[in-house]
């Protein structure tokens, strides 16, 4: 190699590292941060397509189930909600061989800007029985076509071995596009 040729040779090298870093840092790496969340955003999107084709293939088992939970509300006449409220109470009981003390309703509206839609019925049941009783009293009101919704429940012990129990269960019944309130 010829010593003249040499700083040329060099002042090349220095000018083609200088591009490659310049076009690392300007051009490859800008492509590949892009590249990267293009990535990204086209699996969150088969992610939200997946979820959708889904939906679609449930559509006609979900439109069945929410017909079936719309025509299943209470009525928006408030004796008349309060009777299929009470008759519901009383078909659990029969089956649960629980017994019935007291129950106590109350309408409530939602607070919320756009919750015009709906309103429930609040119910504090109180009652006695047994743990297989109480058990069951819980499950036959969840599983009632009546949209019932199990809120809260408080259980103390009648005797000192615990056989007896003491019972009281907070339900809301549901209300779809209710009357207005005067």
């Amino acid at each position: 190699m010829n010593l003249s040729n040499r700083p040329q040779l060099l002042g090349i090298i220095a000018i083609a590292s200088v591009a490659l870093l310049a076009g690392d840092r300007w051009v490859f790496t800008p492509l590949w941060r892009t590249w990267r969340a293009r990535a990204d955003q086209i699996a969150q999107l088969r992610k939200r397509v997946d979820r959708g084709q889904r939906l679609l293939e449930l559509e006609k088992t979900v439109r069945a189930r929410w017909e079936g939970m719309r025509t299943n509300t209470l009525s928006g006449v408030p004796s008349v909600a309060e009777t299929q409220l009470l008759k519901a109470f009383d078909r659990c009981a029969q089956d649960s061989r629980t017994t019935i003390n007291a129950t106590k309703t109350q309408w409530k509206r939602s607070l919320e800007r756009n919750a015009d839609d709906y309103a429930t019925m609040e119910c504090h049941v109180n009652g006695s029985g047994g743990l297989s009783a109480l058990t069951r009293f819980l499950y036959d009101i969840e599983k009632d076509p009546l949209a019932l919704k199990v809120d809260a429940v408080e259980i103390t012990s009648r005797n000192d071995s615990g056989e007896q129990l003491a019972f009281g269960v907070q339900v809301s019944g549901l209300l779809l596009n209710p009357p207005p309130m005067p």
